[in-house]
Formats: C-alpha cells, structure tokens, sequence
C-alpha cells in the first residue's frame, strides 16, 4: 500500500510540473508580409535576447512558444529588407500582422542628383571617373579644362576657368576634402588662359554642382566644385615624367598606419616658345615651380589628412595694344601657399564627426607699363560638421565654419602711391536631412545662415530637393534653394562694406543610367539680386558702390554618355543652351556679359587600340559668339564675335605596362578664333574708332610628354593623370 500511495504521489508531482510548464508558455504567432501585402517566405522571427524562434512559410506564417513573459521585443529580418522590431506583452503576440519595409541601402534606391556631376569611382550615377577628368584631349592635365566640356560651362577660352550658367568665374567655389580653396588659380594677363593650381595626381572623387547644391557648402552663387584627395594609397610607386615644358617628380610611400604622397614640378615655356613662338612679345617666358604633399595618419577609427601646396610663378611680355603703339607692357611675380587639414572620426554610436581647416598666403605683384601693384591675401577656413545616418530613410548633418580674410594692397607710380584693403569675417552654420520616403522618392531639405561682419549683415538660405524614380533606370529631380556670396577681392578692396550677392535656383533634371549609357537633360533658372555696381568705366577709391544690379540665366542642358556599344570606343556629347541679361557693375543697361555665349557643344572620344597599344582621343568643342560692344554703332553689347571652334587631339602610347609616351594637340585644325575686339580711345579721320581683333595668343599648342611608373605591383601606370 505505501509503495502504490508513494508511486502515486510521483505521478501526480510531474503531472502537475508538466501542466505548470505547459500553462507556462506561450504561443507566438502570425504573418509577415512586404509593402504589396505579399507573403514573405524565411523570414527569420525571434525574440531579441532569447533562442525562441522560427521562420516563416510560404504563406508568410510563424508560430513557436516561449517561456518568456512580461514585455519582449520580436525581431523580423530578411534580406532586402530593413530589420522590423515589435514590443509587446507576450501574452499579446499572437495573430500578429507584421508588414517589413524595403532597406533603401540597395543599390537601385533613388538619388539626389540635380544640379550635380559626380566622378568618382564609388558614386552610385558617375557621369565622369577620374580616367575621364585628365584623358579629355583638350584639358592638357587640367581638371578644370576636362570640366569645361560638360553641360552648364561656356567656352571662354582666353580665361580658362569655369564660368557655369550665365555666372562670371568668381561664382564658382573650389574646394578640397570639404574646405575652401580662396585663389585656386594661378594668375595670368589678358587674353592668356590660367589653369587650376592643383594637380590631379592626389584626386580620387570629384562633384561638379553646377546649381543647387547642398546647404553645407557657401560663398559661390553659381557653382561649386569639390575635390577629394586619396584617403588611402594602395601601394608605393614614383611617379617620373619629362614634358617638352618641363619634368615632374612624384612619390607615395606607405606605412601599416599611415602614408604621404608628394608632386613636385617645373614648368618653363621659354624652350617651346623658339620653336613654337606666339603673338606677344615675351621677356620672361611663363615659369613656375610647384609642390604639393598629402600625409594621411590613421587614429583608431578616424583619419587625419594634412595636404600642402606651393607654387611660385614669374613672367613678363609686351602685348599689342591699339592705344599703344610700343605696346602693353606686363609683368607678374606670384606665390601661393595652402595648407589644408581634415580630420574625421567614427563613433560606436553612429555618429561621424569632420573637422578641418585651411590656411592660405598669396602674394602677387603687378608692373602694368610704370604702375606696380603688390597684394596679399591671408585666408583662413576652419569648418566642424556631425552626421548620422540614423537608419536607411533618415540622415542628418549639421555643422558650422568660419572664414576670416585679410586682404592689403598698395599701388604706386612716379604720381602716387598708396594702400589699401579690407578685413573680411563670415560666420556660417547649417543643417540638412535626407529624408527617403522609398526607393522611388527622396527628399533633402537644408538650411544655411552666414552672418558677414563687414556690414552685420545676416543671410538665411533655406535649400531643397527632391528625387522620384520614374523607371528601374530612370528618375526626375527638383531643386530649390537661395545662395549668398560675398563680392570679390577687386571690389572689397574699394569698398569693404558692400553686401553679399544672391542667387535663387530652380532645376528640373531627369537622368538615365543603364550598363554603361547614362543620359541626362535639366532646366534651370537663376535669378541674381543685389550684384556690385559703380558708376566709373573701372572700379577704384573715385566709384560710388552699390548692390543695385540684378539680372537672370535661364537654359537647358543636355549630356550623353555610351561606353558600351562599340568595342574600346567611349564617348560623351554635352549640350548648353544659355539665355542671360544682367544689370551690374558699370552696365548702362540690361544686357549679356561678354562671357556667356547662347550654344555650347562639346563631344569627347576615347579609343583603345590593342594592336597600337594605344588610347586615341578627340574633343570638339563649339561655343556661339559672344557679345561685345561696337563703338560705331549705337548700343551696348550690341554685336556677337564669330562662332568658336576648336578639335583636340590626343594619343597615350604604352612602351610598356609603366611606360607611357603621349603626345596631344589644341585646337589641330587651326581654326582662326576671335575672343573679342579692342577699339581705339579716338576716332580716326573718318569719324570711326579702329579696331584689332583679340586673338589667342597661339592658335594651336602642342604638347610631348614621356610618364614613368615605378610601383610595387610592377602594373601601375600614370594614364590615369594624363
């Protein structure tokens, strides 16, 4: 009897710890499905903390228990899509309906593009790579030439900057790893084009926005174009070339956690000039000497970067003047120091801190005939932003940065001399979000506030744009957005307390992009306030300034690019179509500048020849006349130069695999351009003012150049700085 009494005393303990552990769980449940509604098979479902699990069948079903209770937090994830968390009781988990989001990190999300070029070789939607920027037969190394054949830019050949949408060359800002660049070129006289001081030996990324470009970035009422230096070389190599104007040196060396790369050179057209003389009468023929190093240092997650350059450049020449009958005479000595420092850091939390800064000293002096005229500039930029993506619909950056310019200058002659010059403060912060609704609609809202000390004046510049996929391939993009600009060195001088410039924005850009074609086409309007005016025929102490003049640009462009229908042949054609008036500076009336001209056609070839071991290209470029004023007829800007017309050639010819010799032509076909007209101070007997023609200083340039790699992998090879 005791014996069964106990037996049943056991039976009777496990069953109740069975229906304990029974009525101890629970049972989760329901059904996971995607935007459409449709069922989602294998997904994985658990709650986070637990091995309590399962995943879904075909019907988008799960069901599993757990001994869990109280408040939990069910996890839902599949590939494509963003993770979904779900806090609940337990108790209340049961015939869930559970519908997951797309994760917008894939690559066929939508992009915000308006306005923007990007060439790099980690964009999403590159129009250019940086092969592309320095092979382009007509820019000569320059990446600022290779930039002029795309849409939005007007050939202004004598020049040589970027003059983007009806806006003058000042209104494009530079800048390198996010900081400004305050003299980017290298200075020059009349009718002789400059060139970007920096070398794209040190440039992996670039971003050409030609309008509407984002809130973190200021002071370019037009444009802005941003350089980034290499964040990480992948090995060692020596960079040698010898050029029929010069030689250069460059080296990178490597160390587990950091690295330095440095670009020297020298360039003198004296010898070229004996053989290939031109229409000035030179002196001292163009010499300069350049140097520029990066050192780049890894700080735990974070990456220092120092990047310094220096150039010293000397010439003088007597140009023909109709005023003159000796000539013009000019000479120029300048020297340009920059150094920029960035600095970014990776936190567990997710957020990213940038901080960097720049430092510039410029000295240029001037003879013009007995007058010299000897400035400095002292620069200085210093900029802090944070930023987060908080999840793959959701960014935010904020930031804040200072420019501070000191700028003197003296003048003198037998008659006079004096000085003169300006301190110049602004202080700017902003903030933008991204904001991606879905794969097929983005939006990016931004706003800017700069407050300029020399007039305490403050400006608020809200900025927005938009994106919505169209097609698997394909997506419209608006833009909006107010942009300030402090007037330029050759006012402030004069009148320091003159107000920032402004622009609004309008852009209408569609973009198609597919296995090597992209297409794209944008309309635009810029409306321009509050520009500088004075009342003299040039600016000085005897002008009365203002902030008077306005003025419109408005057009389309057009790009196209293919590099997959024929064999080795990659080719893009870019289209510009430009109206434009304003009223500024001494302007009696409304008119177009005589640097815009209405069409701009540029098409750009690229052939790989394997039995030639050989990459051949050409570039046409076409620009219609530009305006200028006849002093024999009434008016103002009232007559158009002839057409401009220009084919460059150019061929890379690879003696081996780190042995290259190239060879390019400007302007091959001769063709006999005119930038303008000079027209005497006095009429002639006749009544009628004489006038020459403002020819190029040469019509055609050639250029030899012998590139030596010498690098670890034993492949490496300089095509991609040519």
């Amino acid at each position: 009897m005791r014996k069964f009494t106990k037996s049943l005393v056991l039976f009777l303990i496990s069953c109740l710890g069975f229906l304990i552990q029974a009525f101890g769980q629970t049972t989760v449940n329901g059904s996971v499905t995607d935007p459409s509604g449709n069922p989602v098979e294998g997904a994985n479902v658990f709650l986070v903390g637990t091995y309590d699990g399962a995943s879904t069948a075909a019907d988008g079903s799960f069901s599993f228990e757990s001994e869990e209770t109280g408040v939990q937090t069910l996890s839902i994830s599949y590939i494509g899509f963003e993770t979904l968390e779900y806090a609940a009781e337990v108790t209340a988990m049961n015939n869930l309906q559970l519908k997951l989001r797309e994760d917008l990190n894939a690559l066929e999300t939508v992009v915000l593009s308006a306005g923007t070029f990007e060439a790099g070789d980690n964009s999403k939607v590159s129009v250019l790579k940086p092969l592309d920027v320095v092979t382009t037969a007509s820019a000569l190394g320059d990446f600022v030439g290779a930039l002029q054949t795309l849409p939005g830019t007007t050939t202004v050949s004598e020049d040589g900057r970027l003059f983007v949408r009806g806006g003058d060359a000042g209104e494009t800002q530079i800048f390198i790893d996010g900081i400004r660049v305050f003299t980017p070129y290298t200075p020059t006289t009349n009718n002789i084009p400059t060139r970007g001081r920096y070398s794209p030996f040190l440039f992996d990324g670039i971003t050409f926005s030609t309008g509407g470009y984002s809130a973190e970035y200021g002071q370019g009422l037009s444009s802005v174009l941003l350089l980034n230096t290499i964040d990480e070389p992948v090995q060692n190599k020596t960079d040698i070339a010898i050029m029929t104007v010069g030689g250069s040196l460059g080296h990178t060396k490597l160390w587990d956690k950091s690295s330095v790369s440095f670009n020297a050179s020298y360039i003198n057209l004296a010898p070229y000039l004996v053989v290939y003389p031109d229409r000035n009468d030179w002196d001292e023929p163009f010499e300069t000497f350049a140097g520029e190093a990066v050192y780049r240092h890894k700080i735990g997650d974070g990456l220092l970067k120092v990047y310094t350059a220096f150039d010293s450049s000397n010439f003088s020449l007597t140009q023909e003047d109709i005023n003159l009958e000796e000539g013009l005479f000019f000479r120029l000595k300048n020297r340009n120091w920059y150094t920029n420092s960035s600095y970014y850091k990776r936190f567990d939390n997710g957020w990213k801190l940038d901080l960097g800064g720049s430092f510039t000293i410029a000295n240029t002096d001037v003879t013009i005939i007995d007058n010299n005229i000897d400035n400095t500039e002292y620069s200085v930029h210093a900029k802090a932003k944070v930023r987060k993506r908080f999840n793959s619909r959701f960014k935010l950056a904020f930031g804040a940065e200072q420019f501070w310019t000191d700028f003197d200058e003296n003048f003198n002659n037998p008659d006079v001399n004096v000085d003169y010059g300006f301190n110049n403060n602004i202080s700017a912060a902003f903030a933008e979000s991204d904001i991606i609704f879905s794969k097929k609609f983005a939006v990016k809202v931004g706003l800017r506030g700069e407050y300029t000390q020399a007039n305490d004046r403050f400006s608020i510049a809200p900025r927005v744009s938009s994106a919505y996929k169209t097609g698997k391939h394909s997506q419209l993009s608006l833009a909006y957005g107010n942009f300030y600009q402090q007037v330029g060195n050759d006012f402030l001088k004069f009148s320091p307390g003159l107000d920032p410039q402004m622009t609004q924005h309008y852009i209408l850009n569609y973009q198609f992009s597919h296995e090597g074609k992209i297409f794209r086409a944008e309309l635009y309007r810029k409306d321009y306030n509050d520009l500088v005016t004075f009342d003299t025929e040039m600016a000085g102490f005897e002008s009365q300034f203002g902030n008077a003049g306005d003025g419109y640009a408005q057009g389309f462009d057009l790009f196209w690019r293919d590099n997959t229908s024929i064999k080795n042949l990659d080719y893009w054609v870019s289209y510009s179509y430009l109206d434009t008036e304003r009223q500024y500076q001494n302007f009696p009336t409304a008119a177009t500048p005589n640097f815009a001209n209405t069409h701009n056609l540029s098409v750009v070839t690229k052939l790989w020849v394997d039995k030639l071991k050989s990459q051949l290209g050409w570039s046409y470029q076409y620009g219609s006349g530009r305006t200028y004023t006849d002093l024999n007829r009434p008016g103002f800007l009232q007559e158009k130069t002839k057409d401009f017309h220009s084919l460059s050639f150019n061929w890379a010819y690879l003696i081996d695999q780190q042995k290259i010799l190239y060879f390019s032509v400007n302007n091959m076909l001769g063709f006999r351009n005119v930038n303008g007209y000079q027209y005497a101070n006095t009429p002639n007997a006749n009544g009628q003012f004489d006038r020459r023609a403002l020819r190029p200083a040469a019509d055609q340039f050639f250029f030899v150049g012998f590139f030596w790699t010498i690098s670890d992998d034993g492949t490496d090879n300089q095509l991609d700085n040519l």
